[in-house]
């Protein structure tokens, strides 16, 4: 029940630390990698309150 319920948060969290690495780390086509997975959350949090209304 526990790996369930913070299954999804653990999966943003590492998305947005590979996003901060990433950015810090190139440009070009890692600045869009680092913006698709810092972008995660933010999706994830609007598809969160779009099923909830």
């Amino acid at each position: 029940m526990i790996r369930s319920t913070f299954a999804a948060p653990v999966l943003l969290a590492l998305a947005s630390i590979a996003g901060l690495v990433v950015a810090l780390t190139g440009d070009g086509v890692r600045d869009v990698v680092s913006w698709a997975a810092l972008a995660l959350p933010i999706v994830a949090v609007g598809w969160a309150m779009r099923r909830r209304t």
